[in-house]
């Protein structure tokens, strides 16, 4: 049994304990410890210099195999200046947003990474196709269709790659949900997929609590990882949305955008979807997707770290053994790859537009209190 896939005979075979699927998982991750040798890797600028390109995008370049951080884009000089001294970023790699398409002549950018507000995702997404980059954007891909649409058309029109930040696609944790819960064998087939995710956000000034910025609240944010999963654990796409938003507009943080919001989602098959997102609650972050004959659960299903994914078919409850990875770095040797080998991305634009396309819906669904056919 290899750590991606799920050995059903093994499975069948075991008696409760869940040491038959850790040491066979055991067995095969050893020889995948093991490094490529160096090879050929791309360059990357990263655009928006905050807490997550500083925290958790720039430092997964250390675990890259095809990736590098070559070129900065910032409108603070002095922390690009500190951020390229650390990661060996030259000088004159350093822009800002004014000159930000003067990285045209820059040989030694191939990818940009979008790492802003969503509201700006599709100027620099466009701006940076018309300077003959591939690009990655963060999700949501930006705050309505239209933008995406526009995203989608220039980056064709350029010729250039264009892939949506869905990192958790990329990570081992998720990707061994979506090959259980599709396994109509051993989990039967799916009736309810359940997705909760939510957290009690802070600074009232943060750009996710500024409509024109963030594009809505919390659906627009963590409620996306929420809808995903529906989406990549069904392998579906709904036909009818409705939904529910409660907000308190006496709390500070809430005067411009929604706190939670639950939303159901009906697929062909005639799974359910149900969901829930928030910045007014303790932490919520998982997935449970329950079939005829057993259910699977990732929790946390989307943090960075410390996954757990267990699994109950009939009486037998186990949990799964898998290497984690760094979501970034694995997603940005994708679009590297993609690049290298002309392959489209496994989360291309389209997706993002899709996503958009839904999280409309939702609003529509939880402000006129009717279904949405989609």
């Amino acid at each position: 049994m290899s750590d991606s896939s799920l050995s059903r005979r093994a499975f069948i075979k075991q008696t409760g304990a869940s040491s038959v699927l850790a040491g066979a998982v055991a067995s095969t991750s050893f020889a995948q410890r093991v490094p490529d040798p160096p090879g050929k890797k791309l360059g990357w600028a990263i655009v928006g210099l905050g807490n997550l390109a500083i925290n958790q995008i720039l430092p997964a370049f250390a675990k890259s195999e095809k990736s590098k951080v070559t070129a900065f884009v910032s409108g603070h000089r002095d922390k690009a200046d500190k951020l390229a001294a650390r990661y060996g970023v030259p000088a004159k790699n350093i822009y800002n947003y004014q000159n930000y398409d003067e990285l045209k002549n820059n040989p030694d950018v191939d990818v940009i990474y979008i790492v802003l507000p969503n509201s700006m995702h599709a100027e620099y997404t466009i701006r940076g196709a018309q300077a003959g980059k591939h690009i990655l954007t963060e999700k949501p891909m930006a705050s309505t269709p239209k933008d995406c649409e526009e995203m989608i058309a220039a980056c064709k029109k350029a010729g250039k790659k264009l892939m949506v930040a869905y990192r958790c696609r990329y990570e081992p944790f998720n990707q061994n949900l979506i090959k259980i819960a599709q396994d109509k064998e051993l989990l039967g087939p799916i009736r309810v997929v359940v997705s909760d995710h939510g957290f009690n956000i802070g600074d009232p000034k943060q750009w996710r609590l500024n409509k024109a910025l963030a594009g809505g609240g919390s659906l627009m944010d963590i409620g996306l990882y929420a809808l995903q999963a529906t989406r990549y654990c069904t392998g579906e796409e709904p036909t009818e949305i409705s939904a529910m938003e409660y907000t308190d507009r006496s709390d500070i943080r809430f005067k411009e955008v929604e706190d939670m919001i639950n939303f159901q989602l009906r697929f062909p098959s005639g799974a359910l979807g149900q969901c829930t997102s928030s910045y007014g609650y303790a932490g919520q972050n998982r997935i449970r997707v329950i079939g005829t004959k057993g259910w699977v659960e990732l929790e946390p299903a989307t943090g960075y770290t410390g996954a757990r994914l267990r699994m109950k078919i009939g009486p037998n409850l186990s949990e799964r053994d898998i290497r984690p990875m760094d979501h970034f770095a694995a997603e940005m040797d994708h679009l590297s790859e993609c690049v290298m080998d002309n392959k489209e991305p496994l989360t291309p634009g389209e997706e993002g537009l899709r996503d958009l396309k839904y999280m409309m819906a939702i609003y529509e669904a939880a402000r006129t209190g009717k279904t949405v056919k989609v």
